[in-house]
């Protein structure tokens, strides 16, 4: 998911830079929720690894 936010950052950055701004502005959306709901899956796993660790040491 976090490559997906990357490509739609780099497709972003490319068509600003060509002057599409709509399609830089659509990416940059694209890549945003990605991003954040990389994010957000990240920390629940992480904290689901660590109460899972701290059962398994008692």
């Amino acid at each position: 998911m976090l490559k997906y936010a990357l490509i739609f950052f780099v497709i972003s950055i490319i068509a600003g830079a060509f002057g599409f701004t709509g399609v830089a502005r659509g990416a940059a959306g694209i890549a945003r929720i990605l991003f954040f709901l990389f994010l957000i899956i990240f920390i629940v796993l992480l904290i689901l690894a660590l109460t899972a660790g701290a059962h398994l040491a008692v």
